[in-house]
């Protein structure tokens, strides 16, 4: 029987166990707890930002953006078409008409220079997704965001740990969202964060996380009793999920090193490949610091990626391409508008290809590399599709 090398593995580190037991008993189980305050603390320590709130999860952390930007029917949010369902779908809740603009060919990230043009006296934010844990080009964002007095929020959920001119990800925007999803680097199975950068946000995001209640004021001593005081829902993650996630931030530095050896090796491995233009490896611009989340390759046309990827998952290797672009999906075409083709962003949807890359594969690798150059190879030697 075929052995799978899988697209992911969650890593374990082996202190979730122990600290979930601690948690337990503490006697402490829902939110809020010991290990919520670490991990929040440790947030605010790595990313810069004024507050972190630990949530349910990174589509939790989105919608109270959302809440917090005063999202009414009928506003408007600029985002790139090549994203997670969630990064729309959070405003479109709120009444909002997402504005889908295409991505750049070298990061697969917004582009900065088609903002402006997209800009009306309807829209109230700008939302950015740092891919693959490339930070997009914050300093031409924050100014467009500046001039024309819009809201910033970065989508961050691949970007813990990553910088962009030697300041962290997830620290330039007024609010920014990070995920702790079984796939990202650092993970409690599901999982997200709010981090707010903008002080006068904080006191109103713990009452929108507290079902929209004053409880943290009352926890605080600041209030005698506690009650219904604005819009809000259940965003707490509860202890338990805090306390497996305390055990992955305390190895975070370590995950993220060997990580980045994986996608190293991937990017050695590969150039040769990359150098016959049978395949383009990722762009890393020099001022940006990225983590390792995920390594891709693009491929020359859609057939031959499904070509590619039938081939390797023949092989044992489940490799994977991503997103289908929001500007194209039915709820896109129901919600949002979006103007001219966003060509860069449906070619990038045809040809991008995942490789699996998790800690402890080991010579798996190896393998791995091995299968993408003779896919590769029979493809153009049988040239039929290039």
């Amino acid at each position: 029987m075929l052995n799978i090398i899988p697209f992911n593995k969650p890593y374990i580190t082996g202190k979730e166990f122990a600290y979930i037991g601690e948690a337990i008993a503490n006697g402490h189980l829902s939110g809020d707890g010991i290990f919520t305050k670490k991990c929040q603390e440790w947030l605010e320590k790595v990313t810069g930002c004024r507050k972190a709130l630990l949530t349910n999860s990174c589509t939790g952390a989105l919608e109270m953006t959302a809440i917090l930007s005063d999202i009414k029917p009928g506003d408007e949010v600029i985002l790139p078409s090549y994203t997670f369902v969630s990064t729309a779908n959070a405003f479109v809740l709120r009444g909002a008409v997402p504005v889908f603009i295409d991505i750049r060919s070298d990061t697969f990230n917004i582009d900065e220079t088609k903002i402006e043009t997209e800009i009306t006296d309807k829209t109230r934010a700008i939302i950015v997704v740092h891919y693959a844990g490339i930070a997009c080009e914050m300093d031409t964002i924050m100014d467009i965001a500046g001039r024309y007095n819009l809201l910033v929020i970065e989508d961050a959920a691949h970007g813990l740990l990553c910088s962009y001119k030697g300041k962290s990800a997830g620290n330039f925007g007024h609010m920014a969202t990070l995920s702790f999803h079984e796939t990202k680097n650092i993970h409690s199975g599901e999982g997200g964060a709010l981090l707010l950068n903008d002080e006068s946000l904080i006191e109103r995001a713990e009452i929108i996380r507290e079902k929209g209640t004053n409880r943290n004021k009352f926890f605080r001593g600041q209030v005698d009793k506690y009650s219904w005081v604005d819009i809000g829902s259940s965003y707490l993650p509860s202890e338990i999920s805090s306390a497996f996630l305390w055990g992955q931030i305390e190895y975070a530095e370590d995950i993220t090193k060997k990580r980045l050896h994986i996608w190293n090796k991937y990017h050695l491995s590969l150039e040769d490949l990359e150098k016959s233009g049978k395949i383009r490896c990722p762009v890393v611009p020099s001022h940006c610091k990225h983590n390792g989340h995920m390594y891709s390759i693009l491929l020359p046309d859609l057939q031959s990626r499904t070509f590619f990827l039938t081939r390797l998952n023949e092989k044992g290797i489940n490799c994977v391409f991503h997103y289908i672009p929001l500007h194209i999906s039915p709820g896109g075409l129901k919600y949002g508008r979006f103007s001219g083709q966003l060509d860069i962003t449906q070619n990038i949807s045809d040809r991008l290809v995942r490789l699996p890359l998790w800690i402890d594969m080991g010579d798996k690798v190896d393998y791995v590399v091995e299968q993408v150059f003779l896919a590769m190879n029979e493809i153009f030697s049988k040239s039929l599709f290039c």
